[in-house]
């Protein structure tokens, strides 16, 4: 699954992303400094494996575009990066990913992997009516996960994923039903037997 997923640097490269993947299974892992381990110090042993390939995962990301990152602290569950440095960072079934913008961080940033597929009756938690069409083309799990990138991206402060819409002409464009106008375009591959990796690759004001 790591090489799946690292094999599409340079599709992500050519939109001005990095990528970066970790394994929480990797030997010899330990909190790049105090300020990692201090949050990693308190979680149950799969968390914390999880949590430091995920900023394992993120400073890959950050080299992958030529920036250098140290550790990475945390504000509540958010990571904290240095001035000039961001990424958006996801975990599924023991590996995580990470996605950042190397020439303009100002554009808005969001990833997410689901190695598990859901199931069809969970559609109803992710659209509405008006989305169920996209069905025909789209599984439950890539417009879950495009929902979540795209959650990540714009950020949204309350609300659910059924408080963005999707829409699709080829590449979903993913929006906020209050504000149809802040929206983003995300794209979806396919990993794996059945898992999904999708990823916001930029601002996208055409109305869907």
């Amino acid at each position: 699954m790591r090489d799946d997923l690292a094999a599409l640097r340079p599709l992500l490269l050519a939109s001005g992303l990095g990528l970066g993947v970790a394994a929480a299974s990797e030997p010899g892992a330990e909190p790049a400094g105090p300020a990692e381990a201090a949050a990693a110090a308190s979680m149950p042993e799969q968390r914390r494996r999880e949590f430091l390939a995920g900023r394992r995962a993120a400073r890959r990301a950050l080299w992958a575009v030529g920036l250098d990152c140290g550790e990475i602290p945390r504000s509540g569950r958010l990571p904290v990066f240095a001035p000039g440095r961001a990424a958006s960072i996801s975990h599924s079934a023991g590996i995580a990913v990470a996605v950042t913008r190397g020439a303009d961080g100002e554009l808005p940033l969001g990833c997410d992997l689901e190695l598990r597929p859901l199931p069809r009756a969970a559609a109803r938690l992710v659209l509405r009516a008006d989305e169920e069409p996209l069905l025909a083309v789209w599984s439950v799990t890539a417009l879950f996960s495009a929902k979540e990138s795209a959650w990540k991206a714009l950020p949204v402060t309350d609300g659910g994923l059924r408080d963005l819409r999707a829409s699709s002409c080829g590449e979903l464009r993913v929006g906020l039903r209050v504000d149809p106008a802040r929206a983003v375009g995300v794209r979806v591959v396919h990993v794996g037997a059945a898992g999904v990796f999708s990823y916001v690759t930029g601002r996208d004001t055409v109305p869907g």
